[in-house]
C-alpha cells in the first residue's frame, strides 16, 4: 500500500492494527516454517507472518504469502453452509498483507490483497479480493489527496442533476427526501455534506473486512467492498466499492451474474440473476431480481424491482415492480406502490432537456401499458388505467382513478374512486404493508394506514377544488373563486345528481378540460372518509386511555388543521420538520445519528400529533354543520357505525365478486377441480380491515 499520505511516525498499518490489533499475535517457530514448506507454501518474509494459538501449520499449502499477514487460530474441522462443506484452513491462494481470522476456510483464491477476514467465513474460488488504499467502501466522501470528481453521488429524482445526495452506511428514506428536496437550503445542505464526512475517515488505509460468518464462493472480481456478518455471496461479477450492510439476524445475499458498482446495500437484502445497479442506495430487506437495473436511485426498504430499468429515483418503502418492460425514471415515489408491466414513466422528454420530473404520493399505482409525461404529479392512492396520457398531468384528488377515454380524446378523473369500488384493495392496503415490514430496527416509522394526516389533508383541499370546479361548470357567466366554491358546494351538499358535466382546465397541460366523474357521490365520500378517520383516532384512544370521547377532545382540543409531511415514509408535521431543518442548519444537531435519534422520538409523538390533527378535522366538519363536536358526537358514533359495518360489507363484497364472476370457471372441468385450486369459495376477507371502537367509555 501506498505510504506517501502517511504522516511523520506513522506506518501503513495505522488504521490496519485498530480495526484488529496485535493482541495475542506471534511470529512463527522454525518448526512452523519448515511445515510450511513442506506443504509448498511460499512468504515474501516469514517473519512477516503472524499467527495465534492454536495454531496448525498442515492446514496451509500451497500459499504465497506476500507482506504483513496475520492468521489463524485454525483448527482441524470443517465449516459448513447448508449443504456446502470446506475445511478450515488456506490453500491454493495468494494472500498480500491480510488478516485470515479464527476458523476461516480460504481455497483457490487467486488475489486477496489487504482485508481482513473475519472468523468462521468462507472464501471459496475467487478471482480477485482487493482493498485499495483510497478505498470508500461506497459512501460519497473523498479521500486525502482526491479532487472533488472523485466523489461519487447519487443524482435521484432528476435525469439533468440537482438533487445529488451523498450515500452512507444507514442512510434512510427521510434521510434522501430531506437532503434531495429542500436544495434551496444552502446551509442545510452544506450541514448533511459534513454530517456524511464525518461517518468514515478522511485518511487513507483502512483495510477492506469481510465479517464473520460470510460465505463468498465462485466470484470473479470485488474490490472496496465491506461485507457485514453472514453476507452470503455466490457467482457474481463484479461488486466495487460497496458496503454490504449484513447483520446475522438479517443477512445479505448477492447471487449469479450480478454486477453492483457505487452503492450500499441495506440489510436483509437480496441480488440476484443478473441485476445491474450503479451509484444506487438499497435500503433494508429490498430486492433486485431477474435482470433489473438500478441506476442513480434510491430504492426504500421492503421494497422489490426485477426485471425492468429503474433510473433517477427517490422511492420510499413497499414499492413494487415485476415486469421487464416497465419503466421508471426521474421520479419521487412515495412508497405502496405497484409498476404494472408496460408502465412507462418519465420515457417521454417534453423540452428539449432531461430534466423533467415526477412526484406520486403514495398507492400510486399506475395500470398496463400506461405512458405519463413529465412533469406531473398525482396525490395519494392515484390509480392511472391504461392509456398514453401526451401531456403532463397533476391530479390533487386522492384515491382517485384516472381514465384516457380516447372515444372521447379527453382525459378522466373519479375521486374517491378506490372508496366506493375497490374497498378491499383500500382495507388490505394497510394491513399487508405493515405485515410485510421484514425490518428488525426501524429507523424510520412507516405510515401505512390509508387514512392518516397527509391523505386526509389531500382530501380537504380536494374537497374545496370539487366545490371550485363544480361552481365554474355550472355558472355561465365570470365569478370569483370564492362565488364559485360556495356554490358548487351547495349543488354538491344537496347530494342531487348534476344537470351538467363537471370539468376544469388545471388537471391536464392541454386544451381539453378533464371531466370530474360522479362528483356528488365522491364529494360525500370524501366526508364519510374525513368523519370516520377522525372518529376512528378519537375513538382509539379513547379506548386506549380509558378516556371517553370527551376527556379527549377537552384534553387535546385543536381547531387548527395542521399540514403534514411524508418524509421517507414516516409523517410528520411540517411544523415539527421545520425545526428539524432548522437544528441541523444552526448546529443543535451533529451528526446522522443525532438526526436518526430525532426521527424516533417524532416517531414516539406521532400518535398525540396525529390525534390532535383528527380533532382539528372533526372541528372543521361540525363547522359545516355549523354545530359543535359534542352536539354532533352521537350522530357521528351511530354513523361511524354503520360505516364500519359497510367497510367490512364492501370489503367482502369486491373481493367475493371476482369468484362469483361467471368466467371465473370457464377453465375448469368442474367445480371441483375450481375449488381445488382456488381452496374453495372464498367467504371472508383474510386480513385485518378499519375497525371503529365506538367513542363512548363502556
Amino acid at each position: 500500500m501506498s505510504t506517501e499520505f502517511l504522516h511523520k511516525e506513522e506506518d501503513e498499518f495505522l488504521f490496519r492494527f485498530r480495526q484488529v490489533p496485535m493482541d495475542g499475535y506471534r511470529k512463527l517457530t522454525e518448526d512452523e516454517i519448515d511445515k510450511l514448506k513442506a506443504n509448498g507454501n511460499e512468504a515474501s518474509s516469514w517473519d512477516d507472518i503472524f499467527v495465534k494459538d492454536p495454531f496448525d501449520p498442515s492446514l496451509v499449502k500451497r500459499n504465497t504469502f506476500y507482506g504483513l499477514c496475520r492468521l489463524g487460530p485454525f483448527e482441524d474441522r470443517m465449516l459448513a453452509f447448508h449443504d456446502f462443506y470446506m475445511p478450515i484452513g488456506i490453500t491454493d491462494s495468494t494472500v498480500i498483507s491480510s488478516d485470515i481470522l479464527s476458523d476461516c476456510a480460504v481455497h483457490h483464491c487467486h488475489y486477496i490483497s489487504h482485508y481482513i477476514i473475519g472468523k468462521e467465513s468462507i472464501i471459496y474460488r475467487v478471482g480477485e479480493l482487493q482493498t485499495t488504499n483510497h478505498a470508500k467502501f461506497g459512501v460519497g466522501v473523498i479521500k486525502e489527496g482526491e479532487s472533488e470528481d472523485l466523489r461519487v453521488s447519487i443524482s435521484v429524482m432528476n435525469e439533468a442533476g440537482g438533487r445529488e445526495i451523498l450515500p452512507f452506511v444507514g442512510m434512510n428514506t427521510a434521510d434522501a427526501y430531506i437532503w434531495a428536496k429542500y436544495r434551496d437550503r444552502k446551509p442545510l445542505m452544506k450541514r448533511l455534506t459534513t454530517f456524511t464526512e464525518n461517518t468514515v475517515p478522511f485518511r487513507r488505509g483502512v483495510y477492506g473486512i469481510v465479517g464473520q460468518h460470510c460465505v463468498i464462493k465462485s466470484c470473479h472480481i470485488i474490490k472496496d467492498v465491506n461485507f457485514g456478518p453472514a453476507a452470503y455471496v455466490k457467482g457474481c461479477n463484479k461488486l466495487k466499492n460497496l458496503t454490504v450492510d449484513s447483520s446475522e439476524e438479517e443477512p445479505v445475499q448477492l447471487g449469479e451474474g450480478i454486477e453492483l458498482v457505487n452503492g450500499i446495500i441495506g440489510r436483509g437484502c437480496r441480488v440476484f440473476y443478473g441485476c445491474k445497479a450503479i451509484r444506487f442506495v438499497m435500503a433494508s430487506h429490498s430486492n433486485l431480481k431477474y435482470g433489473a437495473r438500478l441506476i442513480h436511485s434510491y430504492l426504500g426498504d421492503n421494497s422489490t424491482v426485477s426485471c425492468c430499468e429503474v433510473l433517477n429515483n427517490l422511492i420510499f418503502p413497499f414499492h413494487e415492480e415485476h415486469h421487464n418492460n416497465s419503466f421508471l425514471i426521474a421520479s419521487l415515489v412515495k412508497g405502496q406502490s405497484n409498476m404494472a408491466a408496460g408502465a412507462t414513466v418519465g420515457s417521454n422528454h417534453n423540452s428539449r432537456g432531461n430534466d423533467g420530473e415526477l412526484c406520486a404520493g403514495r398507492g400510486f399505482w399506475p395500470a398496463l401499458s400506461t405512458t405519463l409525461k413529465h412533469d406531473s404529479c398525482f396525490a395519494s392512492f392515484c390509480l392511472i388505467t391504461k392509456g398514453n396520457y401526451p401531456a403532463e398531468l397533476c391530479v390533487p384528488l386522492p384515491f382517485s382513478m384516472v381514465t384516457d377515454n380516447a372515444q372521447k380524446g379527453r382525459r378522466e378523473v373519479m375521486p374517491a374512486y378506490w372508496w366506493m369500488y375497490n374497498m378491499y384493495a383500500l382495507a388490505r392496503n394497510s394491513w399487508k404493508f405493515s405485515s410485510r415490514d421484514r425490518r428488525i430496527e426501524k429507523p424510520v416509522s412507516v405510515e401505512t394506514d390509508f387514512l392518516a394526516p397527509d391523505t386526509v389533508n389531500e382530501i380537504l383541499a380536494a374537497v374545496r377544488l370539487m366545490e371550485l370546479w363544480t361552481g365554474r361548470s355550472a355558472l355561465e357567466e365570470e365569478n370569483s373563486d370564492e362565488y364559485c366554491r360556495q356554490y358548487g358546494r351547495s349543488l354538491l351538499k344537496k347530494g342531487e345528481k348534476l344537470r351538467f358535466e363537471v370539468v376544469t382546465d388545471k388537471i391536464e397541460h392541454s386544451p381539453f378540460p378533464v371531466r370530474i366523474l360522479k362528483p356528488v357521490k365522491a364529494y360525500a365520500a370524501y366526508h364519510d372518509m374525513l368523519l370516520f378517520y377522525g372518529m376512528k383516532t378519537v375513538s382509539k384512544w379513547a379506548n386506549d386511555h380509558d378516556l371517553s370521547a370527551q376527556d379527549v377532545l377537552a384534553k387535546f382540543h385543536s381547531s387548527e388543521i395542521e399540514p403534514f409531511e411524508n418524509i421517507g415514509g414516516q409523517l410528520v408535521s411540517s411544523a415539527r420538520l421545520e425545526k428539524l431543518l432548522s437544528d441541523i442548519e444552526d448546529g443543535r444537531i451533529n451528526s446522522w445519528d443525532e438526526v436518526h435519534a430525532e426521527y424516533r422520538h417524532l416517531a414516539e409523538i406521532y400518535e398525540e400529533d396525529r390525534l390532535r390533527h383528527a380533532i382539528a378535522v372533526l372541528e372543521y366538519l361540525a363547522e359545516d354543520e355549523m354545530k359543535s363536536i359534542n352536539d354532533m358526537l352521537p350522530i357521528w358514533d351511530e354513523k361511524c357505525t354503520d360505516l364500519n359495518v359497510w367497510i367490512k360489507k364492501e370489503a367482502v363484497h369486491t373481493k367475493q365478486k371476482d369468484y362469483e364472476n361467471e368466467f371465473r370457471w370457464v377453465t375448469y372441468r368442474n367445480r371441483e377441480e375450481r375449488e381445488a385450486v382456488l381452496g374453495g369459495k372464498i367467504t371472508s376477507v383474510k386480513f385485518t380491515l378499519p375497525h371503529y371502537d365506538g367513542v363512548w367509555k363502556k
